[in-house]
């Protein structure tokens, strides 16, 4: 059995409902759609944020998974991720910048204040240049995080029960 789902089948996942795209020997290749949660409150009808995450919001991610059964095109999965994956790479790409800018900016405080040159500019510098490697480091640790934890398979759904229109 595959180390990372042995694991993950014991920790909390965050699941979602794939579509099967393609079955090929063994491997099933789903398309989830990436849904914004910014569409769900009571003021989405009246908020600038909600009408940019409407148009920008409907992307669909396609991956290969290992399944024990075969599937056909159109069937529905319910897959997981372990939410430990999840929280481990927000962490690197949100806090790790935020660490880079307040240690950048104390570094760039005290080289200024060595140099006898302006503290405040320097510290905005280096605070700016230190979060900005850091998102890039942050970035490249983040997708290997995520390269490394396989989602997983719950459960088989079946086909989905279509909505037969009636136009002629």
């Amino acid at each position: 059995m595959n180390k990372h789902i042995s694991e993950s089948s014991t920790s909390s996942m965050m699941e979602e409902i794939a579509r099967v795209v393609d079955y090929q020997q063994g491997w099933v290749t789903v398309e989830v759609e990436l849904k914004s949660a910014c569409n769900h409150c009571a003021s989405s009808e009246n908020c600038g944020t909600s009408t940019i995450a409407k148009a920008f919001s409907v992307h669909t991610q396609r991956f290969s998974l290992p399944s024990d059964k075969p599937c056909r095109s159109g069937d529905l999965l319910k897959i997981g991720l372990p939410e430990s994956v999840i929280i481990k790479a927000a962490a690197l790409v949100y806090l790790l910048p935020l660490l880079g800018m307040f240690l950048s900016a104390i570094i760039g405080h005290m080289l200024a204040a060595g140099l006898g040159l302006s503290t405040n500019g320097f510290a905005m510098a280096f605070g700016a240049s230190g979060a900005l490697v850091a998102w890039f480091v942050g970035k490249h640790f983040a997708t290997q995080l995520e390269a490394l934890a396989t989602p997983v398979i719950i459960t088989y759904l079946g086909q989905e029960v279509g909505i037969i229109s009636a136009t002629r």
